[in-house]
């Protein structure tokens, strides 16, 4: 097993167990391709190339490439920072993702997996808290924006856990496999998702407060013409933003852009 190095968050799993597993979650046919993000050793590689008819990992630690390239002759190995990269063009067509990703940036990578061209499925293995957080419903206290900007553009399914001791380094919190699989009709579209995304996130900025208030202090809105927004969206003025489900929040985001926000 290869040193881990801390400034690139690696925390390495070696159970062939669960490796077996994630890849399993993945669903992938032998006709098709998956791309590996950070496959760091090459467990979960192994486990891939047995399933898939294509891998292609993208690396960003050059200590690990040659190792990789040794052990998996019919991997294509990308050294790349993969927030960078364009997954896109590397797969060169439809395509599956996979990995075991550092907690560190798994919100930009959760948010590059879910950008145009999207693969087909992704399976990442990613901190219990924010499995947890993407695959929450309204009314509990995890659900928030990361929740509804997730849902809004994908199925979440969080499959199973894995307990801290799994890796090496142990990291000081469990983790769990995160299935996400985007939907053939997002219910927001790709030019809408920049001010969608604005409006939730201010909105759970105002977590406590009621769904006029917020809305009010959001866009600096009179209440009359709040509440006709609100009114217009079906949504009681009076709940709060927690109890509002993905579609819900996109029904709003409808009626307060045609009313002028954010201003243009």
């Amino acid at each position: 097993m290869p040193r881990a190095k801390r400034r690139l968050g690696q925390h390495f799993l070696s159970d062939p167990g669960i490796l077996a597993r994630i890849a399993d979650a993945l669903e992938a046919k032998s006709d098709e391709t998956v791309l590996e993000i950070g496959p760091g050793p090459g467990g979960l590689t192994a486990a891939l190339v047995s399933r898939a008819g294509r891998v292609i990992a993208i690396e960003k630690d050059r200590d690990l490439i040659a190792p990789l390239r040794a052990r998996f002759p019919s991997v294509e190995l990308v050294e790349a920072d993969a927030l960078k990269a364009d997954w896109g063009s590397i797969a060169g067509g439809p395509y599956l993702v996979a990995g075991n990703i550092p907690y560190n940036i798994t919100s930009p990578l959760l948010d590059k997996a879910l950008s145009p061209p999207m693969p087909r499925r992704i399976v990442f293995l990613v901190q219990k808290e924010v499995a947890d957080r993407v695959t929450a419903r309204p009314g509990t206290s995890t659900y928030g924006a990361l929740s509804v900007g997730v849902q809004a553009v994908a199925s979440a399914e969080r499959l199973f856990s894995v307990s801290a001791g799994a890796f090496h380094p142990r990291p000081q919190v469990d983790s769990a496999v995160l299935r996400l699989t985007p939907l053939e009709q997002p219910l927001i579209s790709l030019d809408q998702q920049d001010s969608f995304r604005a409006m939730v996130v201010g909105l759970f900025g105002f977590r406590r407060k009621q769904l006029l208030r917020g809305l009010r202090e959001l866009t600096g809105w009179e209440a009359t013409r709040a509440g006709e927004r609100l009114e217009r969206a079906a949504i009681d003025p009076t709940t709060r933003p927690e109890m509002l489900s993905p579609g819900d929040f996109v029904r709003l985001h409808h009626a307060v852009v045609d009313g002028g926000w954010p201003r243009r």
